[in-house]
């Protein structure tokens, strides 16, 4: 056994990434670029890219006889689940179907969520597994939502986050080996209207950011050492990031784009 002792960081495993933003950001045109990918669409959204892709799921079996069917012989590298949003409905109604109740609040207070938790383990199993056993990188989109936080010991703040109810929320956080946010970049102009009066607006250029680390304003996270932003700007083939990441592994990831000189 202490012959199999190695440094644990020493290969890159299949990775697990919780990707979100907003409407329209660029969340499809990113995962999309990870070696051979192929789309498990919920929501019907994703016709502008070109990447294979499963017929659109409409419940919760589905989802489950795609995770199946992956277990099979394939060439694909790279599960796009696109939205855990869209997927956390199917597993409501499943949810409920099984226990027979009308909705997920009939379970009484917080318990129908507390209940779900076993259906997403369900998921997150059989990702799990197709990241062990066919060694593919799995990358779950979401749209975000602006919520108001009151923490107990400073003032309230606005912050991003995944547009799901809080548990699924915590549990996807966790999961992942990624948490990524994408926003578009905002330049700050300050206009003088007056003695000791000014004007403040955001100056938006469609430049797009990956934060991936957490602040006030966003939940984020990576277990490799990259930098806290990343801009992309408008590039379609989101090289920045890849690159980043493959100096962040010292190489162990394989950028499917070529490398730093791609």
């Amino acid at each position: 056994m202490l012959d199999q002792i190695r440094p644990a960081n020493a290969v890159f495993p299949p990775q697990k990434m919780l990707v979100y933003g907003c409407q329209g950001v660029g969340k499809n045109t990113f995962a999309a670029t990870f070696a051979k990918p192929i789309l498990l669409p919920i929501e019907d959204g994703s016709a502008a890219i070109d990447i294979p892709a499963f017929p659109l799921v409409k419940s919760f079996q589905q989802v489950v006889d795609v995770i199946q069917a992956l277990h099979g012989e394939h060439d694909y590298k790279t599960l796009v689940v696109d939205t855990l949003d869209w997927l956390e409905p199917l597993l409501w109604e499943a949810c409920c179907e099984h226990h027979g109740k009308e909705s997920i609040e009939s379970f009484g207070y917080g318990k129908g969520y507390v209940e779900v938790d076993r259906w997403w383990r369900h998921v997150m199993t059989g990702l799990d597994s197709l990241r062990h056993t066919k060694g593919m990188d799995i990358v779950v989109l979401a749209h975000s939502e602006i919520k108001n936080i009151q923490p107990p010991d400073t003032d309230p703040y606005d912050t991003y986050q995944i547009k799901v109810q809080k548990r699924c929320f915590a549990l996807w956080q966790e999961w992942a080996d990624m948490v990524l946010f994408i926003n578009y970049k905002v330049n700050i102009q300050k206009t003088k209207t007056g003695i000791n009066e000014e004007r403040v607006r955001g100056i938006g250029t469609g430049d797009r950011v990956i934060y991936t680390t957490e602040r006030p304003a966003w939940k984020a996270k990576s277990r490799w050492p990259l930098p806290d932003e990343i801009l992309i700007g408008k590039d379609r083939t989101w090289k920045a990031f890849h690159q980043q990441l493959e100096a962040a592994t010292g190489g162990k990831y394989i950028n499917p784009q070529g490398g730093n000189n791609a």
